[in-house]
């Protein structure tokens, strides 16, 4: 927002009946008018948010250090969409990473077909994958040692009753924050329970009408939303084992989804070409148009901003008040030969660093990439490729921001377009070195 306010700057210098001396104040103003024209609704939480930080970005381009008046300075506010306990406003946490050893990636064999989906528990220690092949290793991968400690095995399609694992692909999963319930679902409409100290399945959700692609626990509740190949989102009560409402809106399956503390969530819309933030208590949602491919992945950085990618190779960074991309990089990583013809390879897993300028994005272009957020979110800047063999279906940072996970295949987690041969069905630990070390400078992907 705050390059926005400049870039409205010419809107609030015309004279007029009740047109006052010019002061910096008054300028800054009418800046500020000028820009909120340009958003989509804000509640006033919302309002006085953002003003909040106009005025920071303010004082840091004057490098004035006078404090910050207490009405405009509001830095924590109540659940922006009404229910809920108040949750602190998230300043960005920049970070300086060094280029992470390739001899340091442990490397963990599990699963007999792709991995399709991993959760990290919220102290760090545990790792919970699923795949193709039916099974969710669940309690759990030990970061430290690798140790696999249990494995849920699954069974032929529609023997989910007697069978404590699912029958066909698990497509997604989601930890509670308190680490005490996992969700999953598969490509067979059913969501299912775990209760992650024991690894007992405690219920089986149904309702969905096609496969679930996305799932995420509403952060410091038990609240799961999750969101189908049938175009809908669905609002369950884990701790009660109740449905609680749905929510239509999508034109084509939805491929992802993500929420945090807010009543909310968003979800990428696969070839709708939509990204879509839902407010749960007004029924209502935004939509956000920005990528020419299916939108395959999503993830929110923090309250305000969001990242995506899509199979047109494009990776996009949101504002939730603006309903364009704040940044576009394309071609983000790279371009492939396919059947003769030259396409970029697409973007299959995003994943932020919760409150950070941290990102990274996966593909089958044999790399993760890391990015920069910087600019104020109005520009992804590469840092640094992680080579990594074969479809990267997930990715996850840990809580502590001191390794990344990612969970590999052969093939795409939705689909069986292409095959790497060479590639190892695992999970990939990453850990990431904090320092002062400068990123080189690496061909930028063509980005606006």
């Amino acid at each position: 927002a705050g390059g926005d306010a400049g870039a409205g700057g010419g809107a609030g210098t015309g004279g007029g009946a009740d047109a006052c001396p010019r002061s910096p104040s008054l300028g800054r103003r009418r800046r500020r008018e000028a820009a909120a024209e340009e958003e989509v609704d804000e509640t006033p939480q919302e309002k006085r948010l953002r003003l909040a930080k106009l005025y920071l970005e303010e004082l840091r381009q004057h490098g004035e250090s006078r404090p910050v008046p207490v009405e405009g300075a509001m830095l924590r506010c109540s659940c922006v969409w009404g229910r809920g306990r108040g949750s602190p406003a998230h300043i960005l946490l920049p970070l300086q990473v060094q280029p992470p050893d390739p001899a340091s990636i442990r490397v963990l064999r599990g699963h007999q077909l792709p991995v399709t989906c991993l959760v990290i528990s919220p102290d760090d220690r545990f790792i919970f994958s699923a795949s193709k092949d039916g099974s969710v290793i669940k309690c759990k991968w030990e970061v430290e040692s690798g140790k696999k400690l249990c494995v849920v095995p699954g069974g032929k399609k529609g023997t989910e009753e007697r069978h404590l694992g699912h029958a066909s692909h698990v497509l997604c999963m989601a930890i509670s924050s308190d680490g005490k319930y996992l969700a999953t679902g598969d490509s067979n409409k059913l969501i299912m329970i775990w209760d992650t100290a024991t690894c007992k399945r405690l219920h089986i959700f149904t309702g969905h009408h096609d496969a679930v692609s996305g799932l995420s626990f509403r952060k410091g509740t038990h609240e799961l939303y999750s969101a189908s190949h049938d175009r809908c989102v669905k609002v369950w009560n884990v701790a009660e084992n109740a449905y609680v409402e749905t929510l239509f809106g999508h034109q084509d399956v939805i491929t992802g989804l993500d929420s945090l503390s807010r009543e909310c969530c968003v979800t990428s819309g696969g070839r709708d070409g939509t990204v879509r933030l839902w407010k749960i208590p007004e029924e209502s949602q935004l939509v956000f148009y920005g990528h020419q491919g299916s939108i395959d992945c999503i993830q929110l950085i923090n309250e305000e901003h969001m990242v995506s990618g899509a199979d047109d190779g494009s990776v996009a960074l949101w504002g939730l008040t603006k309903k364009k991309p704040l940044a576009l990089a394309r071609q983000a990583h790279g371009m492939q030969e396919a059947q003769g013809l030259q396409q970029p390879y697409w973007i299959s897993a995003v994943a932020a660093l919760r409150n950070s300028d941290l990102l990274a994005t996966g593909s089958h272009s044999a790399s993760v990439k890391l990015w920069k957020c910087s600019e104020g979110f109005r520009k992804l800047e590469p840092l640094w490729d992680i080579p990594l063999v074969g479809f990267v279906n997930s990715l996850k940072f840990s809580a502590a921001g001191d390794f990344l996970v990612a969970g590999l295949g052969q093939e795409h987690r939705l689909g069986r377009w292409w095959r790497v041969k060479e590639a190892k069905n695992s999970i990939c630990i990453i850990p990431l070195r904090r320092g002062g070390g400068t990123a080189p400078s690496p061909k930028a992907p063509d980005s606006s």
